[in-house]
């Protein structure tokens, strides 16, 4: 396995967020954690790369104790997209060139640039590279944050609603990308998701929260009509469109 999590709880002084949570991760393979506001989600991915540090349990990359790791070995393991980016005065280019410091001596090598100008060309960014993010729309900001991501080159992407702010074809383009990623370089992906009918279209497996604990696991056999009305308290039905699973709501 590439990542275990065992056990893992965290709260606030408040009120508790996660109450023993484990699940494994392999290679390839790209999971969506699923579940309504304030179930933790976000707090999880957090939790993974030590940006909040578990009150209990354990999260392992490959053996390796993450609480144990430095910043800069997780973000050499890990990269990380937050559901809100602050735009920054910089140009696109240069803060998508910053995904590549964790990777970086002391000057910007000439492989630096190669890895970022392919991601920008893939990500349609290539004629906007020279414009400032701070002038740029949400999701524009939002696929600049992702690019940064990918030229990281992790080995395991941890991304906290990155549609949220896109449109329709930029969705499927950004999903679909990060799919390809996930297959041809054996990289794991976990992504928190609102949308459950993109989750259903390209993730390979899924995780349903509730209360701050796993509600379900597994691959699409447990998105189920009963599962998703549990979790979210309303009542679908789960149909086959163009080869894919939709939820469609009965209210």
């Amino acid at each position: 396995m590439m990542l275990e999590v065992d056990g893992v709880g965290f709260g606030y002084p408040s009120h508790p967020v996660l109450e023993e949570v484990s699940f494994s991760v392999r290679p390839a393979e790209f999971i969506a954690v699923l579940g309504p506001n304030g179930v933790g989600k976000t707090t999880l991915l957090r939790c993974l790369n030590a940006l909040l540090r578990p009150g209990v349990g354990s999260v392992l990359l490959e053996d390796r104790d993450v609480l144990a790791m430095s910043r800069p070995e997780i973000a050499r393991e890990m990269a990380y997209v937050s559901q809100r980016t602050q735009p920054m005065r910089m140009t696109v280019f240069d803060s998508v060139l910053l995904g590549r410091r964790p990777h970086m001596g002391f000057d910007v090598t000439s492989r630096d640039l190669a890895i970022t100008e392919a991601i920008l060309q893939r990500l349609d960014l290539a004629e906007l590279a020279l414009r400032y993010v701070d002038e740029m729309s949400g999701g524009e900001v939002q696929k600049v944050a992702i690019a940064r991501a990918l030229v990281q080159e992790p080995r395991i992407l941890l991304l906290d609603e990155p549609t949220s702010s896109l449109d329709l074809k930029n969705q499927l383009e950004i999903l679909g990308l990060v799919r390809d990623v996930v297959r041809e370089h054996g990289v794991a992906a976990l992504m928190t998701m609102h949308d459950l009918n993109l989750a259903l279209r390209f993730a390979d497996r899924f995780i349903l929260m509730k209360g701050g604990a796993i509600h379900a696991a597994g691959g699409r056999e447990v998105v189920t009509a009963e599962t998703i009305g549990c979790v979210y308290d309303v009542q679908v039905t789960v149909e086959q469109c163009c080869g894919f699973p939709v939820v469609v709501p009965c209210v």
